[in-house]
């Protein structure tokens, strides 16, 4: 996925869709939503509808209530935004990204240990090539 990027408000949207891991009609996209925050209908479904356009949605128009679903999975636009991220805010730096995640908030132990997982594995990768 290379463009669009999802706005705060899609990625709203598109967390109610991962989180069902099934197509979901306006309504009940709507429904999650209003328990964090109020919000009209006719503002999801507009934007629900810009969405599929933009290819972030796939809308199934075969029933009478249309179905939506993510077109890419959480991971890919995880990635995207991170790497968005850490070249308009860290100069490209994964070092000066992964330093300000660790300053702003305290993992746990696990946490810590899953992310020195994560570097090993990384090391490892790089020796490989």
């Amino acid at each position: 996925m290379t463009s669009p990027h999802p706005t705060e408000g899609e990625l709203a949207i598109l967390q109610v869709l991962w989180d069902r891991q099934s197509p979901c009609t306006v309504r009940e996209v709507h429904e999650a939503l209003s328990h964090h925050k109020e919000t009209a209908y006719t503002t999801v479904l507009k934007m629900m509808t810009i969405m599929a356009d933009k290819g972030l949605l796939q809308r199934d128009e075969s029933e009478r209530s249309h179905r939506y679903s993510a077109l890419h999975p959480e991971p890919e636009v995880q990635s995207v935004l991170v790497k968005d991220l850490m070249q308009r805010a860290f100069a490209g730096s994964a070092l000066q990204l992964v330093q300000r995640a660790l300053d702003v908030d305290q993992p746990s132990r696990a946490e810590l240990d899953a992310i020195a997982q994560l570097i090993a594995d990384a090391k490892a990768k790089r020796g490989k090539r």
